[in-house]
């Protein structure tokens, strides 16, 4: 078995495949990629079990076989090379031998045939997603899915499809994000839990395709299929929570406002607020909005005064400083709507322009007990 191959082309390939790979493995064969080469194509895949993500390379090759490669020595010795074809070749005493410009380089390698193999999903549904709005829907959401392992449905990012359109919704029960759209959409209605993991690796590289993503599902794995990779991923198990019984339908009190500037007010406040509780407080009376936080223990307090647009009744209502600035960064409008009914009830907060058409971002912040 031997092939010919890019140096640069080969790494960013690898580095792709590389965040599947967890640092501590039960199973050593995990430690490693599998190469799988069939004549000029070569399919490298990586798991940790949960996740299988492969990648399909053009290559210069006459030969076929499997071998599994160590990850992390590849990977190093990868990076350290300028552009220039290297040249693969498995040798019978059990190495597989680099052979560079300048030098050659023996690798011990394992049989391919222990790789666990990846899940073939029975019978699948599937729809095609454009690759900027997968991207935009996981980036807008992951943020808020919990990090609790007693609630794991609670800890992935809900999808939900239907002729109507697509829906993307994460909680960890002191804010939400829902993110819809209603100009892509899917044939028949499903719904199902995206772990974190996969999609924080297919966040990274969809930014840069611009390619139709085809998603495949049944009621335990999901399969992505785009450009040269496909990732296949298990779901989480479970039911996903109401969410649309938590968002509060009556809210009176609306506050337009610039985005960049309660920002940066709430950034700055928010350092003198009690280290534990991150309580900011928001007063709004008129067009006057004052924010204002304060440590007893350390005598440290903060307020800021903005002039806002304000429709509703005169009203404090207290947010944790670390989920509004969370929410305030995620969004890229300039000006932004915060609507409130009462001070134990949910701030409901959206962007009023910058979206494109179809798309809607509706966040969902929980109020703190104010200590007056």
């Amino acid at each position: 078995m031997k092939f010919i191959v890019s140096s640069s082309y080969l790494l960013k390939q690898l580095q792709v495949l590389g965040s599947v790979i967890n640092s501590s493995n039960t199973l050593p064969i995990l430690d490693n990629f599998l190469f799988e080469l069939d004549n000029t194509e070569l399919k490298v895949s990586a798991s940790d079990l949960e996740t299988t993500m492969s990648a399909t390379l053009e290559i210069d090759s006459e030969s076929k076989g499997s071998v599994a490669v160590p990850a992390k020595l590849l990977l190093e010795t990868l990076k350290t090379f300028p552009e220039q074809p290297l040249t693969f070749t498995v040798e019978d005493n059990n190495t597989i031998e680099i052979s560079s410009n300048s030098g050659k380089y023996a690798l011990a390698y394992a049989s391919g045939d222990e790789f666990p193999k990846a899940v073939t999903l029975e019978d699948p549904s599937f729809t095609l997603v454009p690759a900027d709005v997968l991207a935009t829907a996981v980036s807008k959401t992951i943020f808020a899915a919990g990090n609790d392992d007693l609630r794991p449905v609670m800890s992935g990012v809900f999808f939900q499809f239907s002729p109507e359109g697509l829906i993307f919704v994460a909680t960890d029960a002191h804010k939400l994000v829902k993110y819809s759209r209603t100009d892509v959409k899917a044939s028949q209605v499903a719904d199902f839990i995206m772990p974190k993991k996969p999609l924080t690796i297919l966040k990274g590289i969809l930014g840069s395709s611009d390619a139709e993503i085809k998603i495949e599902y049944n009621d335990s794995n999901a399969t992505f299929s785009f450009d040269n990779y496909v990732l296949t991923c298990r779901l989480i198990d479970g039911k996903y929570p109401n969410y649309e019984a938590v968002i509060p339908k009556e809210n009176p009190n609306k506050l337009l406002i610039s985005r960049a500037q309660i920002l940066s007010s709430v950034r700055r406040v928010a350092i003198f607020s009690n280290k534990t509780t991150h309580q900011i407080r928001l007063k709004i009376a008129g067009t006057e909005l004052n924010i204002s936080a304060e440590d007893i223990d350390y005598s440290n307090k903060a307020e800021e005064r903005l002039t806002c647009d304000y429709q509703g009744d005169d009203m404090q209502i207290g947010f944790n400083s670390r989920f509004l600035t969370e929410m305030l960064t995620n969004l890229q409008s300039d000006e932004i709507m915060l609507e409130m009914s009462l001070p134990n009830r949910a701030g409901i907060l959206t962007p009023v322009d910058g979206l494109d058409e179809g798309e809607t971002v509706t966040m969902l912040v929980m109020p703190v007990m104010l200590n007056n």
